[in-house]
């Protein structure tokens, strides 16, 4: 039997797939090994040279995936959750228990991993409690938060960014967000941290768990003004597990992500001088540089993962089902059929994802990186590159586009 699509471009069949990017082992592309996390924008190009817009690549050793790298193709399939859903169940269960990509993308109870009823009941959710926050009062805690960072390094006039600014603010503003006490977040920060590098993730993901079960008993206990307690008082009624697991989104979209972007940024302010000039010169602001970051280098470059119930026909292109469908952000906002060179107040791109899986934080996660951005420069407006942009090092992973540290100079001041 065969199902008819309104998309000419998207349909589906139930007969074996053929024709599809799936090849041997040695065919596809390792996503991630650290060449492709040096030079990730020469590994698009070859991939579109070589394979067009569906590139079949690995997640991990015998994770196999199906890799967009075309705009358009990108946001047909993230418009499209009725034959691309987000539920993986059908897929992890051919996966080994051992492999380190199963923690990130395994099922969980929560709007990042599941599919129609489900997925719009825990949206809704978790829309209600981040839209509750009060943006001045976000901004106040990013300001006290950068200050006291600052007043560490400040002195010195050396720091690691990845070390002593942006990971320990990000980490600091999420917490202040869900209302988490340090020590239950310091436990979900390394297990969080253990999950994205891939390293031990499944002792990662243990840890984890269990911190923010610990979180959700705290939050009963002692409710506050805070995303966790919105989410556990929502009338839906969620279940401990569910919340749970809901919790792990928001950390794992808070931490990592914005982080990265927060580093990207200060990256390309330092680096380019168009940006850098224009900047202090006043004629783009701190926002076109997150935009520009947003395009050219989004903090997850891959994410936004489908898991096909049947063989999909893609641009004569077979999918296989239950094997992931991947959207590299990266590739399909540097896809040379949308490319333009001006991109000053263009947010066309697809970093916060589209459709109905959609970032719902993204007003938020928009003033952290910038207020971070800002304070840092309003602070020390003399910040220097360590060591060339071409010697920085880049952490390895299939998803993230993660800096492993940003060295900086600039003049000591009082502290």
């Amino acid at each position: 039997m065969t199902h008819s699509s309104s998309n000419p471009a998207l349909s589906t069949s139930t007969l074996p797939h053929h024709g599809s990017p799936v090849g041997p082992a040695t065919d596809r592309v390792a996503l991630y090994r650290p060449e492709f996390a040096a030079h990730p924008h020469r590994a698009y190009a070859k991939m579109r040279a070589e394979y067009g817009g569906l590139v079949p690549v690995e997640l991990a050793p015998e994770v196999p995936a199906t890799l967009v790298i075309d705009y358009r193709i990108a946001l047909r399939i993230l418009h499209d959750p009725e034959r691309f859903p987000a539920d993986p169940r059908g897929w992890q269960q051919s996966v080994p228990a051992d492999s380190p990509v199963l923690p990130m993308l395994e099922w969980r109870p929560n709007a990042l991993r599941s599919a129609g009823f489900e997925h719009a009941r825990y949206r809704l959710v978790n829309t209600a409690a981040i839209s509750a926050t009060d943006l001045r009062e976000l901004r106040a805690t990013v300001g006290t938060l950068a200050d006291t960072l600052i007043e560490r390094f400040g002195g010195t006039g050396s720091a690691d960014l990845v070390r002593e600014y942006a990971g320990p603010l990000a980490f600091g503003v999420v917490n202040e967000m869900l209302g988490c006490p340090p020590e239950i977040g310091e436990r979900i920060a390394r297990g969080m941290a253990a999950i994205f590098e891939g390293a031990d993730a499944a002792a990662g993901n243990e840890l984890l768990t269990q911190a923010l079960m610990d979180l959700v008993a705290h939050k009963r206990a002692t409710p506050g003004d805070d995303i966790a307690t919105r989410l556990l008082t929502h009338q839906l009624g969620l279940s401990d597990q569910e919340l749970v697991h809901q919790l792990v989104v928001l950390y794992g979209a808070g931490i990592e992500p914005l982080q990265n972007l927060v580093l990207n940024t200060l990256l390309l302010i330092l680096e380019d001088e168009r940006f850098g000039g224009d900047l202090l010169g006043g004629s783009l602001s701190t926002r076109d540089a997150l935009d520009e970051v947003l395009f050219t280098d989004p903090p997850m470059a891959n994410f936004c993962i489908s898991y096909p119930r049947q063989p999909v026909l893609v641009d004569d292109m077979w999918l296989p089902a239950h094997q992931p469908v991947v959207i590299s952000m990266a590739a399909c906002n540097n896809d040379p059929a949308i490319r333009t060179d001006d991109r000053t107040g263009n947010r066309s791109h697809l970093a916060w994802s589209a459709g109905p899986h959609a970032c719902p934080a993204s007003s938020a996660a928009y003033l952290v990186a910038q207020e971070a951005v800002d304070h840092l420069l309003d602070v020390l407006p003399d910040l220097r590159l360590a060591v060339p942009a071409t010697d920085l090092v880049w952490r390895p992973g299939p998803f993230h586009r993660a800096l492993a540290a940003l060295s900086v100079t600039f003049p000591p001041i009082p502290v």
